[in-house]
């Protein structure tokens, strides 16, 4: 029988120590009140009981919405009054299709749903650049996209086609009212510029999408648009302040009890404030990025707290998201301002070294010794000097895979499983 999500967190929270996973996708309804339910999924479903039906945080994936509707429905047949995009990331937006679905098949008035002013504007971006962030999902979720995104009449489309778009809009605040239950909705820059927290004075609720997610924060995401870590910690400062007794994320395990929720919320804020503050003070004392991000870094005992572990996103693509921010994309190398081609590069530097064999061997050994950065440097530079060598992708696909073995984040472990994969199917093209 799955832990009771309250009881679980209370326990890891108590204790220090994770002896369940506190990131789940069970599909499965549990009761946080009377009138507050969570749905676990890709992305959870939070659930408000008012006397005009329900208010419901979010609608999972295109992948899971069904299977949260179908939770939601074994308990209550009352209608959904309203949606509440947490922001427009297609795991929390996706299965809003199924959602209408259900209200058409039960003859309901169709939601309202509520976001951010720029939900509209991501949704837009998200089909001019379908093709890129369908090859992003790919590499990132290594394979499982398909719980984020889906095919519509044949095409595959990031965006599902029948993902509802926000019918009430607001860009700084709202007070929402919905069956004699307020909610105060208020805009922040976190992990998106779209990004919405609300707070629920009668239950003394956070309803925070994605800035908890009981992992590190997902501030630093290489394959994605800009991140705002200073504003990320400063909506959890607000947060911290209302003294809630329920955080409720949208990733991860529900918190009960003001100072669990304050540890929780102090801890992340904390934790993107070092890390802003140090890359910064770096940057203005003119020194390179190479070299920032090989110094700036976080405690060993911060992320190894089960509500911190960067198995998502890492501290040191978040040094490297707060560099773009405040500093461009150059970094400060004259060299990568205007650099040569890779083929140029590596067919030079193989020359150099007698051919790519003292380049593989080399980056073998160093993969054997666990000095994976390295390797995978050298490895570059060989098949970049010979890009049909079968001998070269060999060697590449075993050192991309140790590697990724290694890692600790979906960030890193999904890029680099794609190289080991790509060289993998020119060993073996059958």
């Amino acid at each position: 029988m799955t832990t009771h999500p309250l009881e679980l967190s209370s326990l890891i929270l108590d204790s220090g120590e994770a002896s369940e996973r506190t990131n789940r996708i069970t599909n499965e309804l549990s009761d946080i009140t009377d009138d507050i339910s969570i749905i676990e999924s890709f992305s959870h479903v939070l659930t408000f009981k008012t006397d005009d039906g329900l208010v419901c945080f979010d609608t999972s994936g295109a992948g899971t919405g069904t299977a949260c509707v179908e939770a939601l429905r074994g308990r209550t047949d009352e209608r959904v009054h309203s949606i509440v995009y947490t922001h427009g990331h297609i795991d929390h937006v996706g299965g809003s299709g199924a959602f209408q679905a259900d209200a058409d098949a039960r003859g309901y008035e169709a939601a309202d749903v509520v976001g951010h002013a720029r939900v509209a504007d991501r949704f837009r971006r998200y089909d001019d650049t379908n093709g890129f962030n369908m090859g992003i999902n790919n590499r990132q979720f290594g394979g499982i996209s398909k719980s984020v995104g889906m095919d519509i009449g044949g095409e595959a489309r990031f965006l599902p086609a029948d993902a509802l778009w926000p019918t009430v809009e607001y860009h700084q605040d709202l007070a929402l009212s919905v069956g004699g239950l307020d909610f105060e909705l208020h805009h922040d820059r976190g992990e998106t510029d779209d990004h919405t927290w609300a707070w629920v004075p009668k239950h003394r609720a956070l309803v925070v999408g994605d800035f908890v997610t009981w992992v590190f924060p997902n501030c630093g995401n290489p394959q994605k648009v800009q991140r705002f870590p200073r504003e990320w910690a400063q909506a959890l400062r607000k947060m911290q302040a209302m003294d809630a007794d329920l955080l409720l994320g949208a990733h991860g395990l529900p918190v009960q009890g003001t100072e669990r929720v304050n540890r929780v919320l102090d801890d992340l804020a904390t934790a993107l404030e070092t890390l802003v503050h140090e890359t910064v003070e770096m940057m203005n004392n003119n020194i390179p990025l190479d070299t920032i991000i090989h110094s700036v870094t976080l405690p060993e005992d911060v992320v190894s707290r089960p509500w911190m572990t960067p198995v998502y996103d890492e501290p040191e693509f978040v040094v490297r998201n707060i560099w773009r921010l405040y500093g461009g994309w150059w970094d400060q190398n004259p060299a990568n301002l205007k650099p040569a081609p890779h083929h140029q590069i590596g067919t030079e530097i193989a020359a150099l070294a007698g051919g790519i064999a003292p380049l593989l061997s080399r980056a073998a050994e160093l993969s054997t010794a666990g000095d994976h950065r390295m390797a995978c440097n050298l490895v570059e530079i060989a098949v970049h000097a010979e890009p049909e060598s079968v001998e070269a992708h060999g060697v590449r696909s075993e050192i991309y895979q140790a590697r990724r073995n290694a890692e600790a984040s979906l960030m890193s472990k999904g890029i680099f499983a794609a190289a080991a994969n790509e060289s993998r199917a020119i060993v073996n093209p059958t």
